[in-house]
């Protein structure tokens, strides 16, 4: 019999206090543009003398990416931004999350969280598809049809994955689990298994939801992420 990993011991009790602070009932956050990124300013009216624009690395999410009960700077896709700087890539990262979303919501939302020039997008969707018990086909579709879409526009897509709670089954968190490996394979991304790793289940690494990462857990998934992309950074440096 498969068993179900340590960290998801967490996820049973906390299921209600989840869902009440990643969804707002109140409206649809699929169709919320109260995070849409800025529009662009006109070529008139930008700065002669400001430096030319960076192209875009955007981190596309729920409340995971958008750092829910963080400051902005403290949450994961800031802190990624730091490193690409450290490292010297002349890159920018933009936070695309948005609290409560779906795989589904981030399909309606795609075109524009990929405004501008975006060279990589970085997918990271399942929390709230898992708490809600929602179809892992139609997860799999929704993610697959985000990677298309980005591709389209020849843009590198990474998919990150994540794990379901076990109180819909464990024949359910498992179909979960193996639809994120099974889209990466299928659509051959850049891959991270699990978003949370090292993160989930430690709760000196979340907040009091236990759930949402705190500043060390965002710091520790920046990490999990750049293992990823940096050799891509790389790769793309060399073919530019």
């Amino acid at each position: 019999m498969r068993k179900t990993p340590a960290f998801l011991g967490f996820w049973p009790a906390l299921v209600l206090v989840v869902l009440a602070a990643c969804s707002d009932a109140s409206r649809d956050p699929a169709t919320d543009t109260t995070k849409a990124p800025a529009a662009e300013p006109s070529a008139a009216m930008a700065d002669p003398d400001a430096p030319p624009p960076r192209p875009r690395i955007v981190a596309f999410g729920d409340s995971l990416t958008a750092g829910l009960g963080l400051l902005e700077q403290e949450a994961y896709p800031a802190r990624l931004q730091r490193r690409i700087d450290e490292a010297g890539y002349t890159y920018e990262v933009v936070n695309a999350g948005l609290s409560g979303d779906t795989s589904a919501g981030g399909v309606r939302r795609l075109d524009w969280a990929l405004e501008g020039d975006v060279r990589v997008l970085i997918i990271a969707f399942g929390g709230n598809d898992g708490l809600r018990g929602l179809p892992v086909a139609h997860m799999k579709e929704n993610l697959a049809t985000i990677i298309e879409r980005a591709r389209e526009r020849n843009i590198v897509p990474v998919l990150a994955g994540m794990e379901a709670p076990p109180n819909f089954g464990q024949e359910y968190a498992t179909a979960f689990r193996q639809a994120f490996r099974d889209v990466a394979r299928e659509k051959r991304v850049l891959f991270i298994p699990f978003l949370l790793k090292d993160v989930g289940g430690k709760n000196e690494l979340n907040q009091a939801d236990g759930i949402h990462p705190n500043q060390q857990g965002a710091e520790i998934i920046a990490g999990t992420v750049w293992a990823v992309l940096q050799p891509l950074l790389d790769q793309l440096s060399g073919s530019s």
